[in-house]
């Protein structure tokens, strides 16, 4: 447990769901959650070098920020953009196809392909490569892990598209789960509303949520999660003013105002606000 946020942490929390005294970071058996006060920032567009966060998310390629509750993200149902090419060539099988036999694409983010988990070989497989970049967020000091694009099988799940079942994507989530608690790190549900009532059964511990603000799905989180939740808008779609928003009782305590493209401070279109403490 690092000083500089041990203060701030709510609770550990042991796999078993038991409460226990505090380890070593390392404790396979015991993860730790994120505080759910100071300030929380949102850096997969590039790092800052803002150093008074209590809480940072930040990309797998980067560093943690000393003193903070970090949290590592991992794009875990589809191919990050510049391993794209690559899973093509080497790993195709393990990609979703669509009707035509093609690779399924995600639309909204065509540069990357969607992982196809309908088997336990081809979970397993799944692991294997991506399972050494959770261990590497944990060899680097990070507390957590977010595995993205959990909610694919919402939108895959036709034969024109490609489909995924949700009993699939379930059981890699758990995968997932397990494999981060090995490690030492929380892992957090992201997004994916339809699943937030059993994330806590499926091995999540909090949860980073987009837009449900803007959506009106935060209730479901928070009553899944509680207080643990990391909250994201962003300002080119909010139907009313952030301190309106602020001032909603279902929004977490963590939560962040940010430009849809999530650049550092300091860059063209830089925006972050934060809600005050609740």
């Amino acid at each position: 447990m690092r000083g500089g946020w041990a203060a701030a942490v709510a609770m550990v929390l042991t796999l078993s769901g038991c409460a226990a005294d505090s380890a070593p970071r390392q404790d396979p058996s015991r993860v730790l959650l994120p505080p759910v006060t100071g300030q929380f920032d949102y850096q997969l567009g590039g790092a800052d070098d803002e150093t008074d966060l209590a809480v940072v998310v930040r990309d797998a390629s980067s560093r943690p920020v000393p003193g903070a509750y970090n949290v590592c993200y991992v794009n875990g149902f589809q191919t990050q953009p510049e391993q794209s090419a690559t899973w093509a060539a080497d790993h195709a099988e393990l990609l979703l196809h669509d009707g035509a036999g093609r690779l399924a694409v995600d639309p909204d983010w065509p540069d990357e392909y969607v992982l196809d988990p309908s088997s336990a070989s081809q979970r397993a497989a799944i692991l294997d490569i991506i399972g050494p970049t959770i261990a590497d967020c944990a060899a680097a000091g990070f507390d957590g892990v977010e595995i993205d694009n959990l909610d694919t099988w919402t939108r895959f799940a036709d034969a024109e598209t490609g489909v995924i079942s949700k009993a699939d994507a379930v059981q890699l989530a758990r995968d997932y789960a397990d494999l981060a608690h090995r490690h030492g790190l929380a892992i957090a549900q992201k997004n994916t509303l339809e699943l937030a009532a059993t994330g806590p059964e499926i091995g999540f511990d909090f949860a980073v949520v987009e837009e449900c603000g803007a959506y009106d799905e935060c209730a479901g989180f928070r009553d899944a999660y509680d207080a643990h939740v990391l909250q994201i808008e962003y300002a080119d779609n909010l139907p009313r003013s952030f301190a309106d928003l602020c001032r909603s009782r279902e929004r977490a305590p963590l939560t962040i105002l940010r430009d849809r493209d999530l650049v550092p401070a300091g860059q063209p279109g830089h925006v972050r606000e934060q809600c005050p403490d609740q």
